[in-house]
């Protein structure tokens, strides 16, 4: 799976991806910090076509004209904003980008945005039966692999929370983005 850009902190509203949030201000001269919500964290410099949320909730253009990696975080300089007492304003803002902005990807890698709220079927299970576990709530990154949440929803099989690895080819049989599912072989006395 492909998480070049996305992590579970993404949501969508309008085919817009959240990528960040300005944290605070670096420097005298404009700058600001950028908790980068994309993986690796730098590829939120390589995006592009970026917006800022402003406190009203209103989307407005955001031109980055300098950006780069600072210690263990990034730093970027906002056209127009010259001095600390303008960046402190948008300290907090949350920065967003349209989806055209990512970059495609390979056949079979998705973003973590693309998976949640499938369902999640088990094929494996005691009466060879396919059976409804849930939807995917979101994903966490574990460091060893991606983990998909599935909250459990109507008609599911009982009402667990279920952390299942995403481990194409083993865990994860198929995936069908245009079905709106992804089926797990995953015994379900495992869960």
């Amino acid at each position: 799976m492909s998480r070049s850009l996305v992590s579970k902190r993404v949501h969508v509203a309008d085919d817009m991806l959240e990528a960040g949030r300005i944290t605070g201000c670096y420097g005298v001269r404009g700058w600001v910090r950028i908790q980068s919500f994309t993986e690796p964290p730098d590829n939120f410099l390589e995006l592009g076509q970026w917006q800022v949320v402003t406190r009203a909730g209103v989307r407005e253009p955001l031109e980055i004209d300098q950006g780069r990696v600072q210690g263990k975080g990034l730093v970027v300089h906002i056209a127009g904003v010259d001095d600390r007492d303008a960046a402190e304003a948008y300290r907090g803002l949350t920065v967003e980008v349209p989806r055209t902005a990512l970059p495609a990807l390979d056949d079979g890698d998705y973003y973590w945005r693309d998976l949640e709220g499938l369902q999640v079927w088990c094929r494996e299970n005691p009466a060879s039966e396919r059976v409804l576990l849930g939807v995917v709530n979101y994903l966490i990154d574990t460091g060893a692999n991606d983990v998909l949440v599935v909250k459990p929803v109507a008609g599911s099989i009982d009402e667990h929370e279920r952390l299942i690895p995403y481990l194409p080819g083993d865990t994860v049989a198929a995936v069908n983005l245009e079905q709106g599912r992804i089926e797990v072989d995953w015994f379900l006395d495992e869960f």
